[in-house]
């Protein structure tokens, strides 16, 4: 398979590594030094481009990318928010094809997967309280990762005691808070961490007067996320549309 990656820091060149083991082809690499690659054969000759830079450069990357009607696969996150409907619209009837997760990781994948079957127990249990941590490197740019909102809308979906989430604090190795935990009942509370080079830490705490019952993903290395954006590579060759992880990982 040939692959053009979009952004080139340690993500893309683990991705890289990653790809190249598993016998694949990188035939572009596109970053902020040379966007008018986007405008190369090279890049028009790949069967997906795998996408990994910041919530403000990743929509128009993914439009620089369907004008050479080249697949992306992407893990940017904070451009649905003001795109999800043009995408949505681009990708109809698979005229063009984005894969796009806020997390590649397979643990994750699962973790989703318990999360969902667990909010769905905890909804007939309302003397249980939900809420969320989010722990990340401090050069995380957003908060709450995108990972912890998709988590959240997982259990928002299955509680009906919970009808949005929230920002609450987020707190800083230097020992600033930001933010504030106050909430109404029906807000699913995200705090979040900022420590050193986390990769990401992902906790869901159901508690009440009796005990508590906490689910937690901790992942070890990026390399978890590097080879399931690979794997959704592969997935993304073969098929159209607007492709998530749930279509990768039957659960």
């Amino acid at each position: 398979m040939k692959i053009a990656l979009i952004g080139y820091g340690k993500m893309g060149r683990m991705i890289e590594q990653i790809a190249l083991d598993r016998g694949h082809e990188i035939v572009c690499k596109i970053d902020v030094d040379n966007p008018e690659d986007f405008d190369s054969p090279a890049f028009a000759s790949a069967d997906v481009a795998i996408e990994f830079t910041n919530p403000t450069a990743a929509f128009g990357n993914y439009l620089r990318a369907f004008e050479h009607h080249v697949k992306v696969v992407s893990g940017s996150t904070g451009w649905m928010k003001d795109h999800r409907a043009e995408v949505e619209e681009m990708t109809r009837d698979g005229k063009q094809t984005l894969f796009w997760a806020s997390n590649f990781s397979i643990g994750v994948a699962i973790f989703s997967a318990v999360n969902r079957y667990l909010a769905k127990i905890m909804n007939q249990f309302p003397q249980y309280d939900v809420e969320m941590e989010e722990t990340h490197h401090i050069h995380k740019l957003d908060a709450p990762s995108g990972t912890a909102i998709t988590l959240a809308e997982e259990v928002t979906e299955n509680i009906d005691r919970k009808h949005d989430w929230k920002l609450g604090t987020t707190t800083w190795d230097d020992g600033r808070v930001e933010g504030s935990a106050d909430h109404q009942d029906g807000d699913l509370i995200i705090n979040c961490v900022r420590h050193e080079e986390v990769p990401g830490i992902h906790t869901i705490t159901y508690d009440s007067e009796a005990d508590k019952i906490t689910i937690t993903h901790d992942a070890h290395s990026r390399k978890g996320f590097a080879l399931g954006a690979v794997l959704a590579a592969e997935y993304t060759k073969d098929h159209t549309g607007l492709l998530t992880t749930s279509d990768l990982f039957k659960f």
